[in-house]
């Protein structure tokens, strides 16, 4: 990359003369000028100086598609013009960087007006970053990012050719004034002088599926530092503080990023650790610091990450420094009548232990909780990442969002990170490059495909769920042979109860809550909760009795209330409870230990009543004794529907010993409707276990030279099985009885010892 000197004259020096330049030689030529209110851009517009209008606005400023506008706010920006969405009439739609440079943030009025088109024959870049460049960006690969863009001397552009998009600013331009950039145009990268130029690095358009928590963040932060004096006249105080709330890597501090950059005031970030000192009184100095510096720049954002290691609850926490501390931050936090426009955002991943105090109106007025994106805001997150990523045809970004349940913002970045990667690594297997990568001509061909998503989703865990084992079924109903009444009452429930709740809401009803599945032991219970998450392509959280228990006092009901808060937030999905029973069992007032289980029981209650506000969740549980379940588990509004699942009849065992062996090499003398009578009373898990051992002794023959190829199973080893000690339910019940009659003789001697 070409470094150069700039002159004085040609750098930021000579900003304002070519600024007046502009406005003197496009002055005559105007001939219209309309004022249009500023409006968020498309997420595809970001970073190309895109300026939608209404086609209504368009021929009303005497304007065409691809014309260059001179778009005046405080300062001056340009932008080229095209058509808006629908709705958007007397709306301006501008992305970040062009807000910046126009001095205009959302909501605010502009005056738009067209200037002569002119082609850019050179254009001289200085970077707005401070230290070293994050990468080096060879000019010919800025060019294709930037053709079409029309630019000025002494605007912003970005550049969207990495995931962090870097800004610079346009130093001189030959011809002076506004041009567009084109193929040929000669762009270099030069050191200039340091400016005063404000380029915002993150912008709104770079937040997906926020746009509630957007405008409530913008209506606490924006009105009260730009428009005082509506409070005056309404006689109240404008609010001071806010509080975002929700799990890691779902974009708190993203959005106050965003906030403090739209709203263009000043903005100080400050980490909860960092104000923490080991010296009597340094602590609370550090903090009267950090507000008085807020308040010497005021109008100002003070930005508190991790708000919680900085104000915990003062009845739990031991240490005197901690106490100091909360005190000192609720004074300074009621002091703001008199600090002026100070606004302070705190941002924490468990609310529960900030201090009480903290958290009344006139510290923090707004709790807004930042959560768990849905489908839809996961398909705009990933649009916000993939849109400077080379796509192939197949790619469906909806479908990944469809698939990629659980994922917060920062796990949809890992996400195209590692497609990425994914496809480098493909790409290098079939076109080996040499030192120099960004100059061969296969980079074309270097394409991120539907396969390297599938291959990213299998990589990347949610983090939302990282602590619980997130099972995606593979097994559908087809995968399961029988049980045709469970399957149509279970794809009923979940089908218009959870995917389309909306019915029950025209009703006035609530959906059924929870579905225990009840049936001895190998019915295909668990098998029927995986087979229902594959079929509705919806995660499965399966949760087993020993996973909850803990030594600890008060530890079990953590536990048990942390599955439902993931649960909750992974929604839509299935949460599943194996062997209920253990868990939630029935007791008497004689059974040692009942203490544990009553905590747990009502734990549990509790949590399944919580979720009547949730939709998504559905709960599943299985068990082979539902006598011993807790009566008031099995209600209606927990459990509202109990599924037998009882032993397969002749013709179901002959349909799960064909799917069983649909894939075994079987004589022609096995008859699966003779097998099926001379199994009766067997269960699905004792089928499969006779289909197993036919082909497992048919192998060994095989193996042994007994057996002459091809290989097949014949009918005398499924006989040989069912003869066989372990295979006849019958000698099964009398190895049981033999068993319990061996345990206790066993007992009876030791009560004698």
């Amino acid at each position: 990359m070409e470094q150069q000197k700039v002159t004085p004259f040609e750098g930021v020096a000579g900003q304002e003369r070519f600024a007046t330049q502009i406005m003197t030689e496009t002055s005559s030529s105007q001939t219209a000028t309309l004022t249009l209110r500023v409006a968020e851009a498309r997420v595809e517009d970001v970073g190309h100086a895109i300026a939608r209008l209404a086609p209504a606005d368009l021929r009303r400023l005497g304007a065409h598609t691809g014309d260059v506008v001179k778009i005046t706010g405080s300062t001056i920006a340009v932008g080229r013009a095209e058509l808006s969405d629908d709705g958007h009439e007397g709306m301006i739609q501008i992305d970040g960087t062009c807000r910046s440079n126009c001095g205009a943030g959302l909501q605010e009025q502009v005056t738009v007006a067209t200037i002569e088109r002119q082609e850019a024959v050179a254009v001289r870049f200085a970077p707005l970053w401070i230290g070293a460049a994050p990468a080096t960006i060879a000019p010919d690969r800025m060019l294709e990012d930037l053709i079409g863009v029309p630019v000025t001397t002494g605007c912003v552009v970005r550049v969207p050719t990495f995931a962090k998009a870097v800004n610079f600013q346009v130093v001189r331009t030959i011809p002076s004034g506004a041009v567009v950039i084109g193929k040929r145009t000669d762009i270099r990268v030069v050191e200039g002088e340091q400016t005063a130029a404000r380029a915002p690095s993150v912008s709104y358009e770079d937040i997906g599926g926020l746009e509630r928590e957007v405008a409530r963040v913008r209506e606490i932060v924006e009105l009260p530092l730009k428009y005082s004096r509506i409070f005056e006249r309404l006689g109240i105080l404008a609010p001071k503080g806010v509080l975002l709330y929700g799990p890691p890597g779902t974009g708190k501090t993203l959005l106050a990023r965003a906030v403090a950059a739209e709203s263009r005031v000043h903005f100080i970030h400050l980490n909860g650790p960092e104000i923490m000192r080991k010296f009597y009184g340094e602590s609370e100095a550090k903090l009267r610091e950090v507000f008085e510096e807020a308040a010497r720049h005021a109008p100002a954002i003070l930005f508190i990450d991790e708000i919680d290691a900085v104000a915990p609850k003062r009845a739990e926490v031991t240490g005197e420094v901690e106490k100091r501390v909360v005190a000192q931050l609720l004074s300074l936090m009621d002091g703001f009548v008199a600090r002026g426009q100070v606004i302070v955002i705190g941002a924490t991943n468990i609310p529960e232990v900030l201090d009480p105090a903290l958290r009344r109106p006139g510290r923090f007025d707004r709790e807004i909780e930042i959560g768990v994106p849905n489908s839809q805001a996961r398909l705009q997150i990933l649009r916000i990442h993939t849109r400077a990523m080379p796509l192939a045809r197949d790619v469906d970004l909806r479908e990944i969002a469809e698939h990629s349940h659980g994922f917060v913002g920062a796990d949809l970045e890992a996400l195209c990170q590692e497609v990425g990667m994914i496809a480098l690594r493909g790409f290098l297997s079939a076109f080996p490059l040499e030192t120099d990568g960004a100059a061969s001509a296969d980079l074309d061909k270097l394409q991120v495909t539907r396969e390297d998503f599938l291959a990213g989703l299998k990589e990347v865990e949610p983090s939302a769920t990282r602590e619980f084992f997130i099972e995606k079924s593979s097994s559908t109903f087809v995968s399961l042979a029988g049980l045709n009444e469970v399957k149509r009452l279970l794809d009923m429930v979940v089908e218009h109860s959870h995917v389309h709740d909306d019915l029950y809401e025209q009703v006035g009803l609530t959906p059924p809550r929870g579905i225990l599945l009840a049936g001895p032991s190998g019915t295909g219970k668990t098998a029927m909760a995986r087979a229902l998450a594959g079929e509705k392509q919806i995660p499965l959280i399966a949760i087993d009795g020993p996973q909850l228990y803990s030594k600890w006092l008060g530890e079990s009901e953590r536990a048990l209330r942390e599955v439902f808060k993931k649960a909750r937030r992974t929604a839509p999905c299935i949460l599943f409870f194996d062997t209920i029973d253990a868990i939630a069992p029935r007791f008497g007032a004689d059974q040692f230990g009942t203490d544990i289980y009553q905590r747990i029981l009502s734990q549990l209650l509790r949590e399944i009543d919580n979720l009547r506000d949730v939709k998504g969740v559905i709960l599943l549980a299985a068990t082979n004794r539902p006598e011993r379940i807790e009566p008031a588990l099995l209600r209606s509004g927990r459990f509202d529907y109990i599924l037998p699942f009882a032993k397969p009849g002749a013709a179901d065992r002959a349909a799960i010993m064909r799917l069983c062996c649909q894939r075994v090499p079987l004589a022609s003398d096995v008859d699966f409707e003779d097998f099926a009578n001379r199994t009766e009373g067997f269960t699905g898990a004792d089928i499969e276990s006779l289909c197993k051992k036919a082909a497992l002794s048919a192998v060994a023959e095989f193996q042994d030279g007994i057996r002459q190829a091809p290989l097949l199973v014949l009918r005398n080893d499924f006989l040989a099985v069912l003869d066989s000690d372990r295979g006849s339910p019958k000698q099964l019940k009398r190895a049981n009885a033999l068993t319990d009659v061996a345990g206790d003789l066993c007992s009876d001697a030791s009560t004698d010892n």
